[in-house]
C-alpha cells in the first residue's frame, strides 16, 4: 500500500487528522501527519515562517515514494515542496485546496474569487506578521457538520498563522503540475467556495477530480469517507472509480 502524508491548512496541525489516521491505517497504509512551522506543537514564532519553510519541512519528512495530500492553504506548500523536488512524490492530492498560479499568491487568488466569505474572519496580529481566524465564526465558516468534540479541539488548537507565506506566489508550477494531480472538492464547504474550487481543478485529468458532500473540514465531517478516497487514489487513482461522490 502507499506512504500518505498528510498536511494541513491554516491555523490547524496534524492533530486535525486524527480521525482519518487510523482509518488509512486500517485499509493497510503508512500515513502520516506532520506540523507546519509555526503550527500545532511545532515552537517557531508565528511570524516568521516562510513558504519555502513550509515546503522544506514537507520534502524533509518524504524518506520514499509518497502521495502528499494538502488541505486548504496546503495548496500552496504541497505545490512548493513538488516544484523544489518532485523525485518521491507519486501524486498531489488537493483536499478542498489552493492550486497555485504562477506568479499569484494565496491571498490574491483568494481576492480574486467570486465570493469572499472570509473577508471578515481574520484578526491581525499588532506586528501585522500573523493572524488569527476569528472565533465568533469559524465554527459556521469551517466546522458546521463536525462533532462538537472536534469542534472543542479545534477551538482549543487554532493557532496564529504567518501572513508571508499567505502573500507568496510561486513564480513557476510545472515541475509540479506534471504530477499526477488529484482534486476532492467539498461541496458543502463556508470557505473556500465550491464552485471557486472547481474553477481551480479545471485543468485537472478527466477522472481526478471528485466531490465529497461535507463542510471545509472533511477529515472532522467524514474521516471515513476521506480515508477511502484517499485510498482509492493511491490505490489506482479517481478514473477507475467514476461516480465517486
Amino acid at each position: 500500500m502507499a506512504d500518505i502524508l498528510l498536511i494541513h491548512g491554516a491555523a490547524h496541525g496534524a492533530w486535525c487528522w486524527h480521525r482519518v489516521l487510523p482509518v488509512l491505517a486500517a485499509l493497510g497504509h503508512r500515513a502520516r501527519a506532520i506540523d507546519l512551522p509555526g503550527h500545532g506543537d511545532d515552537a517557531t514564532p508565528p511570524g516568521d515562517p516562510t513558504l519555502d519553510d513550509y515546503a522544506q519541512t514537507i520534502l524533509r519528512a518524504i524518506d520514499g515514494p509518497t502521495l502528499l495530500v494538502g488541505h486548504s492553504m496546503a495548496g500552496f506548500p504541497i505545490t512548493a515542496a513538488a516544484q523544489i523536488n518532485p523525485t518521491h512524490i507519486t501524486a498531489l492530492v488537493y483536499l478542498c485546496a489552493y492550486v497555485p498560479q504562477p506568479g499569484q499568491s494565496l491571498a490574491q487568488m483568494r481576492r480574486a474569487a467570486p465570493s469572499q466569505p472570509l473577508r471578515h474572519a481574520f484578526q491581525l496580529s499588532p506586528d501585522r506578521r500573523s493572524f488569527t481566524f476569528d472565533p465568533a465564526v469559524t465554527a459556521d465558516r469551517f466546522y458546521h457538520d463536525c462533532p462538537a468534540e472536534d469542534l472543542a479541539l479545534a477551538r482549543a488548537r487554532l493557532c496564529p498563522v504567518a501572513v508571508q507565506p499567505q502573500e507568496t506566489a510561486l513564480p513557476g508550477t510545472e515541475r509540479a503540475a506534471a504530477l499526477p494531480r488529484f482534486y476532492i472538492r467539498c461541496t458543502e464547504d463556508r470557505a473556500i467556495p465550491p464552485d471557486f474550487q472547481a474553477s481551480m481543478a479545471a485543468g485537472f485529468a478527466p477522472g481526478h477530480v471528485s466531490d465529497l458532500r461535507t463542510s471545509h473540514s472533511p477529515f472532522f465531517a467524514a474521516p471515513a469517507a476521506l480515508a477511502q478516497r484517499l485510498h482509492a487514489i493511491a490505490t489506482h487513482g479517481l478514473s477507475a472509480r467514476p461516480g465517486l461522490r
